[in-house]
């Protein structure tokens, strides 16, 4: 029936951000050197102004493709083996994008082949984009095995993680996930970076989330 490792994971990434961060008994996320607690004050971004921030094919050279935005999948997902995912919320988690109603994303494949990289963009209060992505990461990365099942499809899952690309924006995290099915595994790294209002996560294949990250976030942060 269905959909890429990677694929079912990012969307499932996405849904369980979207459960609101007012829970008491949630540790809050680790810090880096730029709290969140006392963010900049810059007002959030409009869907419009996110679109002309994401990278495009010219800003990623040659051999990179755009992919169209695949249909929504509305498959039950149960996770197994992690109770703090579990607890975020999974039910529509292949769905594919946050509940923040500012937002932006581009896909892109790479050289013909079954590299991809996957930029998002987010803008809200500070406190609340820190907060959202913090758990998800702290949930995820809390886990190093556990077993995603949608539909009839069943999704080993391993995380890892990596160390927060430092001087970027105000707080960042980092993980490496492999998804295991049917015999075949796929490795995605992703990254996240909180700068002020704006959300920026990149996925994908690791060397190419390595590759344009600085860029990506360069672009989503200008000014002008």
């Amino acid at each position: 029936m269905r959909v890429r490792v990677a694929t079912t994971i990012l969307g499932i990434t996405a849904a369980l951000l979207a459960v609101p961060a007012c829970s008491t008994d949630t540790a809050p996320p680790a810090r880096t050197e730029k709290p969140a607690d006392a963010p900049r004050q810059a007002a959030p971004l409009s869907s419009a102004t996110l679109e002309t921030r994401l990278l495009d094919e010219s800003d990623l050279g040659a051999g990179y493709l755009s992919r169209p935005e695949r249909p929504a999948q509305h498959d039950d997902v149960t996770v197994i083996g992690c109770p703090a995912l579990s607890e975020l919320g999974g039910d529509a988690a292949t769905g594919g994008t946050l509940s923040f109603p500012r937002q932006a994303k581009a896909d892109f494949t790479y050289g013909g082949s079954s590299s991809e990289i996957s930029e998002e963009l987010y803008s809200a209060g500070a406190t609340k984009l820190s907060h959202g992505i913090g758990r998800i990461f702290d949930a995820m990365t809390g886990c190093p095995t556990y077993q995603v099942v949608s539909g009839d499809t069943s999704i080993d899952v391993a995380s890892q993680k990596l160390p927060a690309p430092r001087g970027l924006g105000d707080e960042q995290w980092s993980q490496l996930l492999t998804f295991s099915t049917a015999g075949r595994s796929t490795v995605v790294k992703q990254t996240a970076i909180r700068d002020g209002s704006l959300l920026l996560i990149v996925s994908g294949s690791p060397a190419l989330v390595d590759r344009h990250l600085d860029k990506a976030l360069t672009k989503a942060t200008a000014t002008s």
